[in-house]
């Protein structure tokens, strides 16, 4: 079976397409390089072109089987600054591709969604049944390329499923490939860069949240794990109902849990400082991975310091520190 993977020279999509490789699939990465990275991709066929080109597209969709789309901008605090370069991409381009694939035979779709879609929950841990009311520009654009989905879905018989995804860390085991943004905002990479030098403290938005230690407290998954639940999703779909599926651990994490975890791991202390609370964020995200358990058969295999370690490694690789 071929998998067109679009947006696959991004950081959860190299993994995807490198697990596709190792579980017998083939794999042809789309994408416009905007965000991507051709060095993500090595071994692969790299098609680089756009969502919103729809004739682009069409050839190679008649050679897959299914799409599995993460072409999507995903920084949160710019999606607020500038929400129309977001509808214009996950709304409007996601929207392209996806009649696009309508257009072909591809009846099995597979999109990369987040638990930015329930905003503030209404509890903890978060199931996929808890109201969806995003907080964010981002949040609402992965909303409504779900509801596209659950419209498209039953009117023209394309499977699909939505993965919600929790916090993506790490990087594959290898030392291959890993986690390549810029600028970078995920909290492990921020602190390497703390560690290095190449900023001079990790900013901690907020300590007074009602946390166990007054910090933001997430559920933080290795992204092979996030990877390997792609494939299993796709197996999924050959027999199953459409479905929204929690990717997490279960776990939680604040964020000088998550300091005092790369001190372990790596020796390294991290310079850190006090910042002011981001607008929107809440005290607490962590997953109920019931459903994805019970329906794909995947759990969460990877610890946190397997997370913290692997994306040392790569980031020792890519950014060696200075002597």
């Amino acid at each position: 079976m071929a998998v067109l993977v679009v947006g696959g020279a991004g950081y959860i999509g190299s993994h995807t397409a490198l697990a596709l490789k190792r579980r017998g699939y083939e794999a042809i990465i789309y994408d416009n390089l905007g965000a991507g990275h051709a060095e993500l991709a090595p071994g692969f066929e790299l098609i680089v072109g756009d969502i919103s080109d729809a004739s682009k597209l069409a050839p190679v969709l008649r050679r897959v089987n299914a799409v599995m789309h993460f072409a999507a901008h995903a920084y949160v605090g710019e999606s607020v600054v500038n929400p129309r370069k977001y509808f214009q991409n996950n709304v409007l381009g996601g929207i392209s591709l996806l009649n696009a694939v309508l257009d072909s035979k591809v009846r099995k779709f597979i999109f990369s969604s987040s638990c930015a879609v329930y905003g503030t929950p209404a509890k903890v841990p978060m199931s996929e049944d808890l109201p969806r009311v995003p907080v964010n520009p981002y949040g609402v654009t992965k909303l409504i390329f779900e509801q596209a989905l659950e419209a498209y879905g039953p009117a023209y018989g394309l499977g699909y499923i939505n993965l919600r995804y929790f916090n993506a860390a790490g990087a594959d085991e290898s030392g291959t490939i890993g986690e390549m943004h810029s600028p970078e905002t995920h909290l492990i990479p921020s602190a390497f860069e703390a560690i290095r030098g190449q900023r001079p403290a990790l900013d901690i938005f907020g300590d007074k949240y009602p946390t166990p230690d007054g910090t933001c407290v997430r559920d933080y998954i290795h992204v092979s794990d996030l990877a390997e639940a792609h494939v299993l999703a796709l197996e999924y779909l050959a027999g199953g109902t459409s479905q929204a599926v929690n990717l997490g651990t279960g776990r939680g994490y604040s964020v000088r849990e998550i300091l005092s975890a790369i001190k372990r791991v790596t020796g390294r202390e991290v310079s850190s400082r006090m910042a002011p609370p981001r607008a929107g964020d809440p005290a607490e995200l962590v997953a109920d991975p019931t459903r994805a358990q019970e329906l794909l058969n995947w759990k969460a295999k990877r610890s946190l310091d397997e997370i913290v370690a692997t994306a040392w490694k790569w980031d020792e690789r890519v950014r060696p520190t200075p002597k």
